[in-house]
């Protein structure tokens, strides 16, 4: 087999820009002459699915696993267990002939109201990166490869391959890029695929900063950018921007286009030459990997279950749950006996069996009379008799199962929630049989959250089912009935309300953009900053059994480039065995810039006998205490306190330590002619120059103003005044009294500034602290 640089040396022109272009909706390329093969690609972030046909985009997909939904998997905060599922699809990839799949979905869940929120992972950057990672790795372990999509601020289906996503850097660094950066770093995924809308004013097919600037050259990504199925608009600027492999193909007039922007000096054969070059890297290393034989459909049917099972979130239970031995059980809903176990769309799998429901619960139930109501019609119709059919048999019954799951028509690829409750007659369902019978169980299962406000208070249960895959209903009867002990825990805040989201008011958009208006404020960052409750809390899930945290242990002073080890224990005192995912959270009391009251930094999931004690070990790096700086154009862990807090959710702290950071990065100076008085003093190397100025300057200032000392300026404090105004502009109140003009002495004092020297000690951080 030739070199890949001795192919590309042997390719033409046009071979070169044809291999840049998809050959079908699913392969690249074949050049046989240069022993180059066809790359097959398939759709698969929760289970495979392979088209038999490469030129159908559409049509019914080979049988495969459909494993639990994005939504679900979070749920887990189970790394190991992510990979476990990307292993077990890649080996359903190789036995399906597929060399790359197109997953994981890591898009931030900006809205709950986004139609595609059950394929990511959360709505924190840090925990949908890390679970990224983990399933990336889990699928390149076996030799195929992962696609990482889609990049980047796809946060709604709603004008999704125009919609132009206004965000300032700082936002998009912090929220929107850091779950992939994780993802890129720790995972090294063999592509990443671009997002259909713009950003700031740019596709993303044609960012040359997020795909060059950011993902290849400053993340060191090796691989190449694929984009998402027609999104290329201008095949020429997005090849020169970092877009290396545009699908689905053929498309003559991309082929056509790069031959001419050559030929014509419009585009460099060099930048041509690299997107080959990644590409071919891609095939060559994928058909190391010989294709072909069988998967074991029930192993991974009961991974399937397993994983289903861990994510599933006891979101209420008033000792309801788990069910003791009921001798008569009324299962109603429609989703109990036609599960919704997947989304609509792309990820769409046809699964190799469906586990239902209603049979899986007549398996465990016993010598229990099971019956079932249908209680709600196919799609948003709404019949009145199957309620009053389903109040009837709730109320001869001793426990009442309700089963509810978002139609298709709601909750899917292509289009955005129009609300965030269950439909008009679901929320009646549950209404009248929790009415009828105060013993009721509601198994949702969507993608995302749901407004329960309007019945929640007369349930005893509530598990959050989550799109669960093929096997889910096994899982929903294992928890019910007490046989596994639920430990998912919510990747995503479950809001009061939908008018309490932070997108409320900048969702989805108008006139073809859509502002991020909330910054970095989203999920739980939003609703702690703003103190509005929730109705289930990021991190939130409970168990039926109960944990004590104790004994949390760092050092109280560390060096930035040393990170810090965060050690405590976590001890089940329960009487059943159980998993607790515990959650390290940092607090940054007083940045220079604002921050979330939190920001979750380190995770893991515990598992416990009845009163066994296990020590619990987490690393915080830099980034863990860092937040970006537009200004700085790179990552700032300001020195000074921080506060360590350990707890089982967002909202439920049960240790806490402060600890001191010492900075060892010397950064520059960001002050200028426009600076205030306040940021001078809050610069360490402005506050060495303007300290004695000020000394000097103050008594001149309170004379200009005829004020004494302690005088007060037309009823304000002089001081509170001045701080934040422009140095130059109270100059100017005495410029008579000055040796030169404000504008001058500015410019004299920033050159001090630039050209000062700190002493010992000066990097301190007590400017940033002092005002």
């Amino acid at each position: 087999m030739l070199e890949v640089e001795e192919i590309l040396r042997q390719m033409t022109l046009e071979e070169k820009a044809a291999l840049c272009t998809g050959a079908s909706a699913w392969t690249t390329l074949a050049i046989p002459r240069l022993g180059v093969p066809e790359m097959v690609v398939s759709d698969g972030p929760h289970g495979l699915r392979r088209v038999a046909d490469v030129h159908a985009v559409g049509t019914k997909s080979l049988p495969a696993t459909a494993f639990p939904t994005a939504s679900c998997l979070s749920a887990t905060w189970n790394r190991e267990l992510l990979r476990e599922v990307g292993a077990a699809i890649a080996r359903e990839a190789i036995a399906l002939g597929v060399d790359v799949v197109l997953g994981p979905g890591n898009n931030m869940k900006r809205s709950p109201l986004c139609g595609r929120n059950f394929e990511y992972f959360s709505e924190d950057p840090y925990l949908a990166g890390e679970l990224a990672a983990s399933y990336i790795q889990g699928v390149q372990s076996q030799g195929v490869g992962t696609s990482l999509k889609h990049y980047a601020a796809n946060n709604q289906e709603y004008q999704r391959l125009r919609i132009d996503v206004r965000v300032d850097e700082r936002t998009l660094r912090e929220i929107y890029l850091t779950g992939f950066e994780i993802a890129v770093k720790k995972g090294r995924p063999w592509t990443v695929m671009c997002a259909y809308n713009k950003v700031n004013g740019t596709y993303a097919s044609e960012h040359r900063y997020l795909l060059q600037q950011v993902l290849k050259d400053e993340w060191g990504f090796e691989g190449l950018v694929v984009s998402d199925w027609g999104a290329v608009v201008d095949r020429v600027a997005a090849l020169e921007a970092g877009l290396d492999l545009a699908m689905p193909g053929p498309k003559a007039r991309f082929t056509q286009a790069l031959v001419e922007a050559v030929r014509s000096g419009r585009l460099e054969e060099a930048r041509l030459d690299e997107a080959v070059r990644r590409i071919l890297r891609v095939v060559f290393r994928a058909k190391a990997t010989p294709k072909g034989g069988q998967f074991d459909a029930e192993a991974h049917h009961a991974l399937a279950r397993r994983a289903a099972a861990e994510g599933m979130v006891l979101l209420k239970n008033e000792g309801l749950l788990p069910l003791k031995n009921p001798l008569r059980i009324a299962v109603i809903g429609r989703s109990a006996l036609h599960p919704q176990f997947q989304g609509g769309g792309s990820s769409n799998v046809n699964p190799t069996r469906v586990d239902i429901p209603l049979e899986e619960l007549r398996r465990v139930a016993g010598e229990a009379q099971v019956t079932y109501a249908e209680g709600y019609p196919e799609g948003l119709a709404e019949d009145p008799r199957l309620i009053e059919e389903a109040v009837a048999q709730a109320r001869a019954a001793e426990v009442a199962l309700v089963f509810v799951a978002l139609p298709p028509a709601v909750e899917s690829e292509g289009y955005d929630r129009p609300f965030l409750g269950l439909t008009p007659q679901q929320e009646a369902l549950i209404q009248a049989v929790s009415q009828a019978q105060p013993r009721t169980v509601v198994v949702l299962n969507t993608g995302s959250a749901v407004d329960m406000r309007s019945w929640i208070g007369g349930v005893g249960a509530v598990l959050q089912g989550w799109l669960m895959g093929q096997a889910g209903a096994g899982a929903i009867a294992d928890i019910l009935f007490g046989r596994i002990n639920p430990s998912g825990k919510l990747a995503e805040t479950f809001p009061m309300r939908l008018q309490d989201t932070p997108a409320y008011l900048n969702f989805p958009g108008e006139n073809g953009e859509v502002r991020y208006g909330e910054g970095i404020y989203i999920g739980y960052r939003y609703y702690e900053a703003k103190e509005l409750p929730v109705l289930f809390p990021f991190g939130h899930g409970l168990s039926y059994t109960a944990f004590r945290y104790a004994n949390l242990r760092c050092p109280s002073r560390f060096k930035d480039t040393e990170g810090l080890r965060v050690a405590f224990e976590v001890t089940n005192t329960g009487q059943v065995a159980g998993k607790e995912v515990v959650q390290v959270y940092v607090r940054d009391p007083q940045s220079s810039l604002p921050r979330p009251p939190k920001e979750l930094k380190g995770f893991a999931k515990v598992a416990l006998e009845p009163g066994e004690t296990k020590t619990v070990e987490v690393e915080l790096d830099y980034r863990a205490f860092a937040y970006y700086h537009p200004g700085l154009k790179d990552w700032v862990a300001e020195e000074g306190e921080y506060e360590i807090l350990v707890g089982a959710s967002s909202a439920d702290i049960r240790l806490r330590q402060t600890v001191v950071l010492e900075a060892t990065r010397d950064w520059p100076s960001l002050l200028n002619e426009e600076s205030t008085l306040r940021e001078w003093l809050q610069d360490k190397r402005g506050r060495k120059v303007m300290e004695p100025f000020l000394e000097e300057m103050l008594p001149q200032i309170r004379a200009a103003f005829g004020l004494e000392e302690g005088e007060t300026f037309i009823g304000m404090d002089l001081m509170g005044f001045l701080l934040d105004m422009p140095l130059r502009s109270l100059l100017d109140f005495q410029s008579e009294r000055l040796p030169t003009s404000p504008e001058v002495m500015v410019r004299d004092l920033l050159r001090r500034v630039r050209d000062g020297v700190l002493v010992d000690g000066e990097a301190s951080g007590e400017g940033r602290r002092a005002l």
